[in-house]
């Protein structure tokens, strides 16, 4: 019993991080301020499942100058917005260190940005 308890919490979880992301899209993209930014790094991620087979996802970081001066480094969105929609075409298949990309960003939570695509 206690198991299926345990999972309702972690499905319940999960739920709640996939609508906060989806919101601050949603808010990113209305409310945003956009700027030049360029990838300062980007993490490896490899995720095997229980059957031994492996997977790797990116995670993106952007440097950018905000607009009162500060230096930001910040984790790029997945660029999906509140309805799961990916914002513009595959928003990742062409980063790479080094990259000059155009993002938005929130001046008063400046450490998560959106990629704006052409």
């Amino acid at each position: 019993m206690w198991i299926y308890i345990a999972l309702g919490v972690i499905v319940a979880v999960i739920v709640c991080v996939i609508i906060y992301t989806a919101k601050r899209n949603n808010e990113i993209m209305r409310d945003g301020v956009e700027t030049d930014a360029v990838i300062s790094r980007v993490k490896e991620v490899e995720n095997t499942d229980s059957d031994g087979f492996t997977t790797f996802s990116y995670v993106y970081y952007a440097t950018y100058r905000t607009t009162d001066g500060q230096t930001v480094e910040a984790k790029l969105g997945s660029g999906r917005s509140l309805d799961n929609r990916i914002i513009g075409k595959a928003w990742d298949s062409d980063l790479e260190q080094g990259k000059q990309i155009r993002i938005k960003y929130l001046p008063q939570k400046p450490n998560y940005a959106i990629r704006i695509l052409p």
